[in-house]
């Protein structure tokens, strides 16, 4: 039996956003925690020479009408927000600050960030944006707002970007069952199947 499920993903990622409709109810059903790991997929394009989809010839027609239907097959409000690819540091730094303490209120601020990103097509670049999403949530803003700025927070998410990269993280969503590596949210089905049989 599985261990545990990685959830990587960016909060600018679409395709992280069509996933989390899934994922925890997955590690349900098989009874597999679920760990939401938000990382940085700038990082990872220095490395691998990809971009934002919106900006890659070809893929970048394809990914607005895919997208959008994506989401409407899982019943998910999708919209796309103006300021699109955007900023994700400080949605990132506010997760890994609140996870220290609140390992299920960070869920409960990653879903929340994503919803007024890609449901409601919001910005969630400023801090105050992110700050003010937590707030809604119960979280105390200026808790929010100074774990977002220290410096342990910074080191904390620069350590979690090197970890994903080092796992050969190149895409959101990425997903590990264990070691076992699947990359996209239509890889969904066979992440569960790789639960139901144990590999193959």
């Amino acid at each position: 039996m599985a261990h545990a499920i990685d959830f990587y993903f960016d909060f600018s990622s679409p395709y992280g956003y069509i996933a989390t409709a899934r994922i925890d109810e997955i590690g349900r059903k098989h009874g597999v925690p679920v760990r939401w790991r938000p990382f940085l997929l700038g990082a990872v394009f220095k490395i691998t020479g990809a971009g934002p989809l919106p900006t890659l010839p070809l893929k970048g027609g394809y990914f607005m009408h895919d997208a959008p239907r994506s989401a409407r097959l899982l019943g998910l409000p999708f919209v796309l927000p103006a300021q699109f690819p955007f900023g994700t540091v400080t949605a990132c730094r506010a997760f890994y600050f609140v996870a220290q303490s609140d390992p299920e209120g960070a869920v409960r601020l990653a879903r929340a960030l994503y919803d007024h990103a890609f449901g409601k097509g919001r910005d969630i670049c400023p801090v105050e944006a992110v700050v003010g999403i937590a707030a809604e949530l119960g979280f105390d803003p200026d808790w929010v707002q100074a774990g977002i700025q220290a410096h342990e927070t910074k080191e904390l998410v620069k350590a979690e970007v090197d970890a994903a990269i080092a796992r050969e993280v190149f895409g959101s969503p990425f997903f590990f069952v264990d070691d076992e590596p699947f990359w996209g949210h239509d890889r969904l089905d066979q992440l569960e199947l790789w639960l139901e049989k144990g590999g193959w």
